[in-house]
């Protein structure tokens, strides 16, 4: 089994380090964040060690790591901590649920995490560091480019490309060929069928409340 140090001590760890022990071939072995933000020696009830020496305890020789930070500042906080492992000689791992549905020739890099019940159809192409959470549709001959975050039960139709840096929110739907511009967020909800503008932030409205209320509903 390869082992694996998982970086962060969040929800997003905590939720790695489960899918990695249930579910892979991977030994997580220990947990490491900046030095600042250390406030126990334990998680998960392994060590939590300091990012700045990680490599004088875990050579980056034998064991490979996984960055488990989430969207915060549009994906750029896990990808600077991205950045910082390549720098220090660490193979960052990708994870694929058993239960995604994913054909032989997808083409995925580093630092991927891909939970279950996500439907990836042939041609995609996933670059680094791209998280997608569970029930996704990621349509053929697409592209997401480095440095996404996927929520959950978000369509991503054929030929679609988003490009890095990009957040979708929950049951967002992208239409075929259209491409999400870099550092973009797609609000819960949000219906896009045209390219967007790089750094746009796209929402639906609001559900809207009405005058009546449900018990003096006749027909539902």
């Amino acid at each position: 089994m390869k082992k694996v140090i998982i970086f962060g001590t969040g929800a997003f760890a905590e939720v790695a380090y489960f899918y990695l022990t249930e579910d892979s071939n991977y030994d997580v072995v220990g947990f490491t964040i900046n030095k600042k933000f250390i406030t126990e020696e334990n998680f998960c009830g392994l060590p939590v060690i300091e990012f700045e020496n990680i490599e004088s305890k875990y050579s980056p020789t034998e064991f490979s790591m996984f960055i488990a930070i989430g969207y915060k500042n549009m994906n750029k906080i896990r990808a600077n901590i991205f950045n910082e492992s390549k720098q220090k000689g660490y193979q960052l791992i990708s994870y694929i649920n058993s239960k995604a549905t994913v054909w032989k020739n997808l083409s995925i890099g580093e630092n991927c995490f891909i939970l279950e019940n996500n439907v990836i159809q042939p041609f995609v192409k996933i670059g680094n560091d791209v998280i997608l959470w569970s029930g996704n549709h990621i349509g053929h001959h697409s592209t997401i480019s480095d440095h996404c975050f996927i929520s959950s039960h978000v369509v991503i139709s054929g030929f679609t490309k988003i490009n890095s840096y990009s957040f979708l929110g929950v049951n967002s739907t992208i239409r075929d060929g259209v491409t999400i511009a870099s550092e973009c967020l797609i609000g819960a909800g949000t219906l896009i069928l045209k390219n967007t503008k790089k750094g746009g932030v796209y929402t639906s409205k609001d559900a809207t409340l009405l005058s009546v209320s449900s018990d003096k509903l006749t027909q539902i």
